[in-house]
């Protein structure tokens, strides 16, 4: 349909008619236009052209809606083509992180179906745990059962980072030397 000029009004008519050279005309004319405001938001070329046809799709379906008193064709048309990208997009972005919690989720029921967090007493170190001074068992508690660094220990307890890093230090030379002592009697 090259070189054919048909004005908007017309245009409307002939896809309210449901007219195929009408259809022809309006991707001819202002597909580029749309790709490219598709493009802009998306950033992917391969996902702009399937939401290119999604949109001439809904336009094509939706034509009965269009109303020239509230403004052009073209107007309407990139509404709807933004519309439709911005939703593509956010379903896309709700996969993802349904997909991220689903692992996330797989993850803790591993961890609850081997249980592995019990199974890391297996060598007996909760048992010299407590043999250890309550000061220095509450900060190795902390660092390793429950991830806290030595300075949220020292901000959380308004305890000296450096007291911190003493009761550390001492409580693992102390688990160490106990630990010896647990293998060399357990070896004999």
């Amino acid at each position: 349909m090259p070189n054919v000029q048909i004005d908007e009004q017309n245009l409307v008519q002939m896809l309210k008619s449901k007219s195929e050279q009408g259809f022809d005309y309006l991707y001819a004319n202002y597909s580029s236009a749309l790709f490219g405001i598709i493009t802009k938001i998306t950033q992917e070329k391969d996902l702009a052209e399937d939401i290119l046809q999604e949109a001439f799709i809904k336009i094509w379906n939706n034509i009965e809606q269009y109303d020239p008193s509230k403004g052009r064709l073209f107007t309407w048309m990139l509404n709807l083509t933004r519309n439709l990208t911005i939703d593509t997009l956010r379903s896309k972005a709700v996969a993802i992180q349904s997909k991220i919690q689903d692992i996330e989720n797989s993850v803790h029921t591993i961890d609850a179906q081997h249980q592995t967090k019990d199974k890391t007493d297996g060598i007996g170190v909760k048992a010299l745990l407590d043999k250890l001074p309550e000061e220095h068992k509450q900060i190795i508690d902390l660092m390793y059962y429950q991830g806290y660094s030595q300075s949220e220990i020292s901000e959380e307890f308004n305890i000296p980072l450096g007291t911190v890093k003493t009761r550390a230090r001492y409580a693992m030379n102390k688990l160490r030397e106990l630990f010896g002592v647990n293998l060399t009697a357990n070896n004999k």
